[in-house]
C-alpha cells in the first residue's frame, strides 16, 4: 500500500485501487454509478443536463426517430453557463483563468474579468455585422483572448472555428472557405521558443486567397508597436465598449456551437460540428464525472485550444462547472525541462490531463525534474490523445502523483466531442495499460468486418453501440464521416470509430490503435501500437513509434524510430534490447527491421507523434509543410542520421 493506494494482482493482471481519501470526497461514487445503470439509457444522460442551466427546458432526453436529437425543445446559451450564472452566484471574484505566457509572464482573469471582457467584445462583433448563425474563425495562439472570443462569439449565437496558430496560411485558407467564414480573430504574433514569429502576415496572405472578403480583428500579442493596417484592434474595440452587456441568444440544443477539423496526422483533415446542448451537457458531466471537478478546483489540460480536447477540457468543461483553468502558451522544456511543474506547484494545480507522448518525454528527461517541485497539490492525474503503456502509466503516477493520485485514462475522438471509455476514478479499480469501460449511457464493443462481436480476448473493431450527446451534427445525421459509418448491424445501433481493441475477461478495453495503423508483414497484420508498447517496456527507452517501409517481397519492413531517455545511449546494445523485447512480447515476425534512435520524434502541440512524416522519412518521400508541428526541426534530424 503506497499513502492509502493499493496494487494487487490477479491471475497476472495488476490492478491499482484508488486511495480512501480520494474515494470519501469524489463526485462520483459507487452508488452514484449503479444508480446511473439501474435508471437505463438514455435517462442517464438527465444527469448531464441537470449540471446546466436552460433557458427553456429540453421536451425529452433523446429522439431518435428519425435522426438523432439530443434534448429536442431545449434553449440555452453556453456562454451564460460558462461564465454568467457563477457571477450571479456570487463567484464573480474567483478566479476563472490563469495565463501562463511564453516569457514568463502570468496574467488572471476572475469570472467577474472574463464576464466584463466577453460582454465587451460580443458587443464589438455584433457592431461589426457578426450574426446568428455566421462563422467566426480564430486564428490564435494561447492567450487569453482566444477563449474569451469563443466565449463571445457562443454569447451571440455565431459558431466559432478555431485553427491551430503553427498552421501555415494554406491551411487557415482551406479552413476560412470550408466555414465560408467572413470574419477572423488573430494575433500579430506569437513566441516559440523566446523568438517573435508572425502571425499576422499568414493571415494576411489566406484572407487574400478566399472567394469571400474578410474582416480581421488583429490581438496585439507581441506588444511591438507594429501597425495593424487596415485591420481592428482588439484592445481597441474592447475598450471602446467597457461596461456593455449583451444579453445571451437563446439557442436550440442542436444548434451549433462550434466547427473543428481533425487533427490530420494521418491525412486531410474533416471538419467536425458540435452542437450546443448535447456537447455542453456531455463535456460538463464528464469533467465532473471522469476528471472530478468542481468549482473549487484549478484544472489544467495542457492541449492547445485549436484541438478539441482544448475546446472540451480547458475551456467548455471546466468553466461550465465553475472550476479555475490554466492555460500555457510554451512549450514543457523553455526555458527549463521543469517549466510544467513549476506552473503546478505555483498555481496549486489539482487536476493534469496531458498526453501520454508528453509523459514520455518527461521520462526520457528524468524524475529529477518533478521532484524539484511541491507537485503535492495534484490529487488526479489524466491522460487522452493516444494508448499509455504500462511503464508509462507507472512513472506518471509515482514521480509526478506522488504514487497516490488516481490516473484516468480517457478515450475519445474529436466526432466524439468527449470522453466516452475511462475508468471513474472514485468507483473504478484502475489498470495500467487498459482504458477501461464506456461511461454510464456508452456502449461499447469489440467487433469483426461484419460487425458481428468477438469473443473475449480477441482483437476487432472498437464500435460505440448507442448514441451519446456530444456526438458530431454529422454521426447525429446517420452520414458517412471519414470513410466510417453510423448504422445498424442486425438491429444494433454501431459507430465505427476507426480503432481497434480488445476487451479482457473484466471488461476492460485495451486499445490497439487505429486499424490503419497496421502493418501487413509477409501476409501478417500487426498492430503498431502493440510492437510500440513492447519497445517502450525496454529500460532506457523514452518512447517510440513504428511505421513501414516499403518492401517488395515483405510487404512492409517495419521501421522503429525509438527515443532514448537521458543519458542513456542509443547504441547497439540497446537496439538488441528492443529487438529482443518485440520477439519475446509478439514474435519474431515484429521484430524491427530497422532501429534508428532519435532525439524526439515529430509531435503536434496536443502532443501527437505524427506518424507520417516518420513514414516519409524511411521511404525517402518528400515530407511536405511541416508548419503544425511543435518541433519541425526534428525531421530535419531524422532525415539527416537516415542519410548518414
Amino acid at each position: 500500500m503506497v499513502n492509502g493506494s493499493r496494487k494487487e494482482t490477479t491471475d497476472e493482471r495488476e490492478w491499482v485501487t484508488p486511495p480512501s481519501s480520494f474515494v470519501d470526497e469524489a463526485n462520483i461514487t459507487a452508488a452514484d454509478r449503479e444508480a446511473l445503470h439501474e435508471d437505463g439509457w438514455p435517462t442517464c444522460w438527465e444527469a448531464a443536463a441537470e449540471l446546466l442551466d436552460w433557458e427553456r427546458p429540453y421536451d425529452t432526453v433523446l429522439d431518435d426517430a428519425e435522426t438523432t436529437r439530443w434534448f429536442p425543445g431545449g434553449r440555452l446559451n453556453a456562454s451564460y453557463n460558462c461564465v454568467d450564472r457563477h457571477v450571479e452566484d456570487g463567484r464573480g471574484d474567483e478566479v476563472a483563468l490563469t495565463w501562463e505566457g511564453k516569457l514568463g509572464e502570468t496574467r488572471t482573469r476572475t469570472y467577474r474579468e472574463l464576464y466584463d471582457e466577453v460582454n465587451a467584445f460580443a458587443a464589438s462583433l455584433r457592431e461589426l455585422g457578426v450574426g446568428e448563425g455566421d462563422v467566426v474563425t480564430l486564428y490564435m495562439p494561447m492567450v487569453p483572448e482566444l477563449p474569451i472570443a469563443m466565449l463571445a462569439c457562443a454569447r451571440i449565437g455565431a459558431p466559432h472555428s478555431v485553427v491551430f496558430a503553427g498552421f501555415s496560411a494554406d491551411a487557415l485558407a482551406t479552413r476560412l472557405a470550408g466555414a465560408n467564414s467572413a470574419y477572423l480573430v488573430t494575433c500579430d504574433g506569437y513566441y516559440r521558443r523566446g523568438t517573435a514569429l508572425d502571425l499576422k502576415s499568414k493571415a494576411d496572405n489566406a484572407c487574400h486567397t478566399v472567394d469571400q472578403a474578410v474582416e480581421q480583428i488583429i490581438v496585439d500579442r507581441l506588444d511591438d508597436d507594429r501597425s495593424v493596417g487596415d485591420h481592428h484592434s482588439y484592445t481597441d474595440l474592447v475598450d471602446d465598449r467597457a461596461g456593455v452587456e449583451v444579453d445571451p441568444i437563446e439557442r436550440n440544443a442542436a444548434d451549433l456551437l462550434f466547427l473543428i477539423y481533425t487533427s490530420g496526422t494521418t491525412g486531410e483533415p474533416t471538419l467536425v460540428g458540435h452542437t450546443t446542448g448535447g456537447y455542453l451537457a456531455h463535456v460538463t458531466w464528464t469533467s465532473h464525472a471522469v476528471l472530478d471537478l468542481g468549482p473549487d478546483d484549478t484544472h489544467w489540460c495542457s492541449a492547445d485550444v485549436g484541438w478539441i480536447t482544448g475546446h472540451s477540457y480547458a475551456v467548455y468543461g471546466p468553466l461550465a462547472l465553475g472550476a479555475s483553468t490554466i492555460l500555457y502558451e510554451g512549450t514543457p522544456d523553455h526555458p527549463e525541462k521543469d517549466r510544467l511543474w513549476e506552473v503546478i506547484e505555483r498555481n496549486e494545480v489539482d487536476v493534469f490531463y496531458t498526453a501520454p507522448t508528453s509523459i514520455r518525454a518527461f521520462m526520457k528527461w528524468g524524475g529529477r525534474y518533478p521532484e524539484r517541485h511541491d507537485l503535492s497539490s495534484l490529487r488526479l492525474l489524466g491522460t487522452v490523445g493516444e494508448s499509455i503503456d504500462e511503464t508509462t502509466w507507472h512513472w506518471y503516477r509515482e514521480h509526478v502523483g506522488g504514487g497516490e493520485c488516481p490516473v484516468v485514462d480517457t478515450w475519445w475522438q474529436t466526432e466524439t466531442g468527449g470522453i466516452v471509455l475511462s475508468t471513474i476514478p472514485g468507483v473504478d479499480r484502475m489498470r495500467p495499460g487498459a482504458v477501461g469501460r464506456g461511461l454510464p449511457g456508452i456502449g461499447a464493443a469489440v467487433v469483426d468486418e461484419t460487425g458481428e462481436r468477438v469473443a473475449t480476448g480477441e482483437s476487432g473493431r472498437l464500435v460505440l453501440t448507442r448514441p451519446w450527446p456530444g456526438m458530431a451534427r454529422s454521426l447525429c445525421e446517420g452520414t458517412d464521416w471519414g470513410g466510417r459509418r453510423t448504422g445498424t448491424v442486425d438491429g444494433e445501433w454501431q459507430y465505427d470509430t476507426g480503432d481497434n481493441a480488445v476487451r479482457d475477461d473484466d471488461g476492460y478495453l485495451h486499445l490497439l490503435g487505429r486499424a490503419d495503423d497496421v502493418l501487413n508483414v509477409s501476409g501478417r497484420r500487426l498492430s503498431t501500437t502493440e510492437i510500440e508498447s513492447a519497445i517502450v517496456g525496454v529500460e532506457g527507452v523514452a518512447e517510440a513509434a513504428v511505421v513501414g517501409s516499403v518492401d517488395t517481397v515483405k510487404g512492409s519492413k517495419i521501421h522503429a524510430f525509438v527515443s532514448p531517455e537521458s543519458n542513456v545511449a542509443g547504441d547497439e546494445a540497446l537496439s538488441g534490447s528492443v529487438q529482443a523485447a518485440v520477439e519475446s512480447a509478439i514474435g519474431s515476425i515484429a521484430a524491427p527491421d530497422t532501429v534508428t534512435f532519435a532525439p524526439s520524434l515529430p509531435k503536434t502541440r496536443s502532443g501527437k507523434v505524427v506518424r507520417r512524416y516518420l513514414e516519409a522519412i524511411a521511404n525517402g518521400e518528400n515530407l511536405g509543410d511541416t508548419s503544425a508541428l511543435r518541433n519541425p526541426e526534428v525531421v530535419g534530424e531524422l532525415e539527416s542520421l537516415l542519410d548518414q
